[in-house]
């Protein structure tokens, strides 16, 4: 017989952490067939996540159509070791100074986990990818924010905020959402000053737009900042951002440390077979930067048309300050069928964020913000 107990609910004042009752849950938005019924308009353009129009390289395109359903019924590699060999082969280093993960937010929380324990905390900017202060939150660390300095990294303001407890700083080269990014110069001046007192992983997600010469490829610093962590993924350039695979690198003796929090088969095998694919094409990067290049020029002249302001940095997206509330901006994009990010939570409050999309995409936007601006006016 069960006992008097059954049905009793969870005293949760008495289970839950103090740092998870004050933390808000990030919600999703609904999926697009849901969306437009909602809205009733026949299609939605998503310009809020920084996805690659052009979709996956071809050749990952056909692993990805060939893809043979018995394989679904197989685990998958555990470690991505193919992958691990490749990206090892176009690097020039060792298939044991990478890690891969579900998508960039996982190996965040790899990396995290490994190297914080009670009473410590991460360094970061206040207007940047919001996973690094989340995950610290919700582990129950402390995360030490620094305001950006003209919308880039304040390399000394960061420093500043170190403490004997820090034990992480991440830096998002370029920086997301406002495109600014670190030289080589200084960034190797930043890590010299810090002298492997702490990791330092840089955040390299949308590196392969960047084409300025002195932007630097934290993949060969590795060899002089051994404290050094980079993470990449395939869900920017590469168009894999359904399939949720990226991965980090580091030294060996720190990847080390860090494989020991790592969850494995958590990547499956689909997504591994098509990053292999993927690294292999030639062509899918200068296309990806062309049409980015070409779509921002457009942009931006139908912007300063409307005389509205905006930053225009390195990235597949742009952010634009509007003369109103940003949730109400989104709202009303949304009913032309424009979905863009609202900025108040990267705390850039009456900015919004647009991704980068081919010319229908663009030309639905611009009539959709003049109906919406008009409006206001």
């Amino acid at each position: 017989m069960r006992g008097s107990a059954t049905g009793a609910r969870p005293d949760l004042e008495h289970l839950v952490p103090e740092y998870i009752k004050a933390f808000q849950p990030y919600i999703p938005s609904k999926p697009d067939d849901v969306l437009c019924k909602m809205l009733g308009c026949p299609r939605l353009y998503r310009l809020n996540n920084n996805e690659n129009p052009l979709g996956p390289p071809p050749a990952a395109q056909k692993i990805i159509a060939g893809y043979p359903p018995p394989r679904a019924a197989i685990y998958p590699s555990g470690d991505a070791y193919h992958l691990r060999c490749r990206l090892a082969d176009r690097f020039g280093l060792h298939p044991d100074q990478f890690l891969v993960g579900n998508g960039a937010n996982e190996v965040i929380s790899f990396v995290i986990k490994a190297f914080c324990q009670e009473g410590d905390n991460i360094v970061t900017a206040d207007r940047t990818f919001a996973v690094y202060e989340w995950v610290a939150l919700f582990s129950g660390f402390g995360a030490h924010l620094v305001p950006l300095r003209d919308f880039d990294f304040d390399d000394e303001a960061l420093l500043e905020r170190v403490d004997a407890r820090t034990k992480i700083l991440f830096v998002c080269n370029p920086n997301n959402p406002t495109g600014t990014y670190w030289s080589e110069q200084r960034l190797r001046r930043f890590l010299d000053r810090l002298a492997g007192r702490q990791i330092v992983v840089i955040d390299e997600a949308y590196a392969e737009f960047v084409e300025q010469a002195d932007f630097p490829d934290g993949l060969q610093l590795l060899a002089d900042y051994p404290n050094l962590v980079v993470f990449r993924t395939f869900s920017k350039m590469y168009g894999l951002a359904g399939l949720r695979i990226g991965y980090l690198a580091g030294s060996r003796e720190v990847v080390d440390i860090i494989r020991r929090t790592c969850v494995v088969y958590s990547v499956n095998g689909l997504a591994q077979e098509a990053a292999l694919a993927a690294l292999a094409d030639h062509d899918h990067i200068p296309a990806t930067r062309q049409l980015v290049a070409e779509a921002k020029a457009g942009l931006t002249a139908e912007l300063d048309g409307l005389g509205l302001s905006y930053v225009n940095g390195e990235g597949n997206f742009l952010m634009v300050k509007l003369p109103m509330n940003d949730a109400l901006a989104y709202r009303r994009l949304m009913a032309h069928g424009v979905m863009i990010r609202s900025m108040t939570g990267f705390r850039f409050p009456n900015w919004i964020r647009i991704s980068i999309a081919g010319p229908q995409a663009m030309s639905a936007l611009v009539e959709a913000l003049q109906k919406v601006l008009s409006n206001d006016r």
